[in-house]
């Protein structure tokens, strides 16, 4: 998802000819008179435009995770982007079977509202609290979940958090792919209304 971005920086060169010439100048020239400050300017302002096609910009390349054109959203989906490797890392370190096909649900459906919202900005207003609430407290979970199985935590309360993260963690994934499908309700009305319109012209058509 990454993109190379590329930007124009204009060298500074021109500006230091311009200061050095219009120094010199008032160096050798009577800068007290009106005549000779212009001459000084002028001399300035020809170096510069001088250095300025000698010395074009420099073009510098950087990577971003997103590009949308809109640094918030940008913002945004470079959180997700990482809480959903968070959940990636997570899976790949726990053994339970069940839970590890909800959490490869939760992630799939994360990562297609991501490139949702990337290739129609317009959506992030629609996964605002997704990103920065149910997300980040459903890997949070996880993460408290994957470290009392790490550090082999015994006891009721232990095995009861453990027993409520599996059994819910199915109901996490389903609402993680509503999120998903409500960012597709729009497309879905027109595109129902578009069929209902068709039907329509071909009835009447007698087809």
């Amino acid at each position: 998802m990454s993109k190379i971005i590329r930007t124009s920086k204009p060298s500074v060169l021109p500006w230091y000819a311009a200061a050095l010439v219009f120094v010199v100048l008032c160096a050798v020239l009577p800068v007290y008179q009106l005549w000779a400050l212009l001459v000084s300017l002028g001399g300035a302002c020809a170096a510069f435009g001088a250095a300025k096609k000698i010395c074009p910009p420099r073009v510098v390349e950087h990577e971003v995770p997103f590009h949308t054109g809109v640094d918030d959203v940008d913002a945004m989906l470079t959180g997700m982007q990482k809480q959903l490797d968070t959940l990636h890392a997570l899976n790949e370190a726990l053994p339970d079977p069940n839970l590890s096909a909800a959490m490869t649900r939760m992630e799939k459906a994360g990562r297609s509202i991501v490139e949702t919202v990337e290739a129609s900005p317009a959506k992030a207003k629609q996964v605002r609290r997704f990103a920065n609430y149910y997300l980040p407290d459903a890997v949070n979970v996880l993460q408290q979940y994957a470290k009392l199985a790490r550090q082999g935590v015994k006891g009721e309360n232990a095995a009861s958090i453990r027993a409520e993260v599996e059994h819910n963690a199915a109901s996490i994934a389903t609402a993680f792919e509503n999120q998903l499908d409500a960012l597709y309700a729009a497309e879905s009305m027109d595109l129902s209304a578009d069929l209902t319109v068709l039907q329509n012209m071909l009835k009447g058509q007698g087809l």
